[in-house]
């Protein structure tokens, strides 16, 4: 995509999120405003009371002693308070705004499941560094912006009051600072999207690395691939370093302007010392505002950076939350007790250039019946099963449950009429029994441990201390792959859905192993309509109907006979 294109796309979504989160937005500059006017308050009774102490007398404000001062004081307690707000309410902000482009994201990944082929490490990385990455964005730029424009020209309109042409001078200034940070800032935003495609390849290649460590130590691999590691890690550092020289010229900017204005009123009132001077207080009031004129617009200029790194992250965010557009779809009323499966000329294509993997599929599936699909890898076995659970849509031909159109449902409702179990069941660091419940949460207890008994999980669990509530680690760390498998049917019975779709589910099991599992899917499969892929043989000799694919079709019988 052209770099301008994928600016206006960052910048699209970017704006986008701004609008949903102006509610929350408006506080903190509301407080920052109100910060800021407490602060002219302050100098302006500051420079009354140093007026008195130099001995410039000035008939026009009268004379100022402590009452101003306290006041001053009291004006200044007040700013902090304001100022403290300010920080809570950016905060709250920048974390409203994470919080809602995190659960879209989230949401989008978790639709699209395993359709999504992006690595692991990569939509890790998405869904918690890029979308970090725009907390400054939000909690700080969005707010700096604003009160760039609003707290310089308060200070200046209220300088320009008391003395038009210091007013003039800082309204002059402020104009010059967005020029000066556009001219440092040229080439910042590809620098931060730069450093993010380096975090990111970084943060997948250490997540792959990490899962296949076993691999790497057994092939005497892990020192090339640490020297890699390190190799990538001084690439970002690298790139980040770019991106903060950025905002140390922006910063360097901003200061020799300031001093600049500094040096303009300094010399305009340069007889107030000396005496004679015509407005004193006016002075004083210009030349102490000076800082304050320039605060806003040095908290835009340290949080100009925090733009340029959003742009960065969110032009890698756009393609995932501007182009996923949810499939529209019908809701179900309520679960079906029994379903019929029908396949009438099935066709999918996930690329062109590798022909397609289903062509012209037919089937029928009836309640209490368990179809065997069979045949090599690549064949078409859990393409069947990705569009059976909404992860894809049939290019060509008809699937029906029922009798009806199964592509009107939307995606998560064909989900909620099926139970999977996969080759490898993921268990999380949880106890067995949180594992099981994760098929239905609001499941009871009793239910709980009637599905473990039917998975004949409770066979290992008895024996154990704690029983189901005993806690295992990640990935089912703790328990065999045989006893993993069977929490994983666990979850299939709990689920009680009227289609069970197994992959490959007794793959890498010994014969004994499998011979007990297979004995739990056949009472899973009792009584529901069953879908499953498989290359054992063990499986297929328990079950009587099996059809055979071959490029994406279905091997006719006669054929299967002559060989």
């Amino acid at each position: 995509m052209p770099p301008k294109a994928e600016a206006a796309r960052a910048r699209a979504l970017l704006s986008a999120a701004a609008r949903e989160g102006r509610g929350r937005l408006a506080r903190p500059i509301l407080l920052g405003a109100a910060s800021i006017a407490c602060g002219i308050a302050q100098v302006w009774l500051i420079a009354r009371v140093l007026t008195a102490l130099l001995g410039h007398g000035e008939a026009e404000w009268g004379e100022a002693g402590w009452p101003e001062l306290a006041a001053a004081a009291g004006l200044a307690l007040l700013a902090t308070g304001l100022t403290v707000a300010q920080e809570r309410a950016q905060a709250a902000a920048g974390a409203a705004a994470r919080a809602s482009l995190r659960d879209r994201a989230f949401a989008i990944l978790l639709a699209a499941g395993p359709a999504d082929e992006r690595p692991v490490g990569e939509r890790a990385a998405l869904v918690v560094d890029r979308i970090e990455a725009l907390d400054g964005y939000f909690s700080r730029w969005l707010p700096a912006a604003a009160l760039a424009m609003i707290g310089p020209l308060m200070i200046a309109l209220a300088v320009a009051v008391v003395d038009p042409l210091s007013g003039i001078i800082m309204l002059a200034a402020g104009a010059m600072v967005p020029v000066a940070m556009a001219l440092t800032g040229i080439g910042a935003a590809l620098a931060s999207r730069r450093q993010f495609d380096a975090l990111q390849a970084l943060s997948g290649r250490f997540l792959d690395r990490m899962r296949g460590l076993p691999q790497l130590v057994l092939f005497r691999r892990q020192e090339a691939e640490a020297e890699s590691l390190a190799l990538a890690a001084t690439d970002l550092r690298r790139r980040t370093m770019r991106v903060l020289r950025v905002a140390f010229l922006s910063g360097l900017s901003l200061e020799a302007i300031a001093a600049a204005v500094l040096g303009c009123l300094a010399w305009r009132h340069g007889n107030l010392l000396v005496g004679g001077h015509p407005a004193p207080v006016a002075a004083l009031f210009s030349i102490l505002l000076v800082p304050a004129f320039f605060a806003p617009l040095r908290a835009f200029s340290a949080a100009y950076h925090e733009r340029m790194s959003a742009n960065g992250a969110a032009a890698a965010l756009a393609p995932l939350l501007l182009d996923t557009v949810p499939e529209p779809g019908l809701l179900l009323e309520e679960v079906p007790p029994s379903l019929v499966v029908t396949f009438e000329g099935v066709g999918l294509t996930y690329d062109a250039a590798r022909g397609a993997a289903l062509s012209d599929l037919s089937f029928r599936v009836m309640p209490g019946e368990a179809l065997v699909l069979a045949g090599p890898s690549g064949s078409g076995k859990s393409s069947v099963l990705r569009l059976l659970m909404g992860f894809r849509r049939a290019d060509i031909g008809r699937i029906s449950f029922n009798g009806r159109d199964a592509t009107t449902l939307a995606p998560a409702e064909l989900r909620k009429l099926s139970a999977y179990v996969g080759q490898k069941a993921h268990l999380f660091r949880a106890t067995i029994r949180e594992n099981i419940a994760l098929a239905r949460p609001a499941a009871t207890a009793t239910q709980i441990e009637a599905a473990a008994r039917a998975a004949r999980v409770t066979d290992f669990t008895d024996a154990m201390p704690e029983g189901l509530d005993t806690l295992v680690g990640e990935g089912g760390f703790g328990l065999s792959g045989g006893q993993a498998q069977r929490v994983a049917i666990a979850r299939a019975f709990l689920r009680d859905a009227p289609l069970v779709l197994l992959d490959e589910p007794t793959a890498h099991l010994d014969p004994g192993t499998e011979a007990d599992v297979l004995d739990s899917l056949r009472r899973l499969c009792a009584g529901r309509t069953a879908v499953i892929a498989t290359h054992s043989a063990a499986l297929r000799a328990r079950f009587a109907r099996v059809m055979e694919l071959e490029d994406g079709r279905a091997v006719p019988v006669n054929r299967l006979a002559g060989e």
